[in-house]
């Protein structure tokens, strides 16, 4: 089992659950964890995968939780940061179709320092980079930018996922998809929203979407559409993969579980490039990876919810 780094932010979500969609409107708030690279890293590690998480929290009582949670759920934190900087905070609110509106106030994210000692263990690992906060600028921009290279010098299977968050981003899309166009022109595998593909590629249209990210560089693309499943584009296929029929409550963390369950099945492979050529093996991973998904959007907040292996796989080893 290969080890899987997780870099970006770690942050506490205040969620008013069952108050509509407009936080303005919201009276109450429950804290959770949250950042999308470490919902990643808790996914892959309550499958049973080994994951690491490379980013940075506050030195105070919000910091603490956060980092207690990634313990509890068997991430190995030996790489994350701690700055004098208040930790970093999501407020979200949540309507009763699991609809959801963000607003961030940023802190200790954007204060991550690069570390040369870890460019050596990124050799034939996986490297995971969510971009929520990664590329607005300070030392976690800076450092993301040298794992990003350090990943790539050292043979890594590299994952992305541009996370994209409208209130951070506003009336400077343009800024972020030519941020993000580096990391897609390189990585293995790329993780979209509908949204998101939409956005990076100009494009309407899925296939003619990811046509235009091919183009660019990214050889694996990934989809998610929600209730209606996930789109797989390759060289080979452009598929559509149904996902499993739920009530959903809360889809914070959704795409989060679906990355970090086919990270953590591509992470047992003997080599991870085998996905590269394999569209069966691919499109049963993908498969498992919409049951993830589906059964997160079940219950509230991206951690608690979840899954565990044997609810994915059922009590036997998935066949892959």
């Amino acid at each position: 089992m290969r080890n899987v780094y997780c870099i970006g932010e770690l942050l506490i979500d205040f969620v008013a659950e069952k108050q509509g969609s407009d936080l303005s409107k919201a009276h109450e708030f429950t804290k959770k964890a949250g950042g999308a690279p470490a919902n990643v890293a808790c996914a892959i590690a309550k499958l049973g995968g080994k994951s690491k998480f490379i980013g940075c929290v506050g030195i105070d009582p919000f910091g603490d939780f956060l980092l207690g949670v990634l313990e509890k759920n068997n991430v190995d934190i030996s790489l994350a940061q701690r700055s004098k900087t208040f930790t970093t905070l999501a407020f979200v609110s949540l309507a009763e179709g699991g609809e959801r509106d963000f607003v961030f106030s940023r802190g200790a994210d954007k204060k991550l320092e690069y570390d040369s000692s870890i460019k050596n263990s990124f050799k034939d690992s996986i490297v995971h980079l969510g971009a929520a906060t990664a590329l607005l600028g300070g030392g976690l921009e800076k450092a993301y930018g040298r794992y990003f290279f350090d990943a790539l010098t050292q043979n890594a299977f590299i994952s992305f996922d541009p996370n994209f968050r409208g209130d951070l981003w506003r009336d400077e899309e343009e800024s972020f998809i030519k941020k993000c166009m580096p990391f897609v022109q390189k990585a293995h595998l790329c993780k979209f929203s509908l949204e998101e593909a939409q956005l990076l590629s100009g494009k309407k249209d899925l296939h003619e979407a990811s046509d235009f990210l091919h183009e660019i560089g990214a050889k694996i693309i990934t989809i998610t559409l929600g209730g209606d499943g996930t789109f797989v584009s390759t060289s080979e296929i452009k598929e559509t993969i149904p996902s499993i029929s739920v009530k959903p409550v809360d889809t914070t963390g959704a795409g989060d579980a679906f990355i970090g369950c086919l990270l953590q099945q591509i992470g047992s492979l003997q080599n991870p490039n085998e996905i590269l050529e394999n569209t069966a093996l691919l499109l049963t991973m993908v498969e498992n990876a919409n049951k993830a998904g589906a059964i997160t959007t079940t219950n509230y907040g991206a951690i608690p919810s979840l899954p565990t292996r044997e609810a994915v796989f059922g009590s036997h080893e998935p066949h892959l």
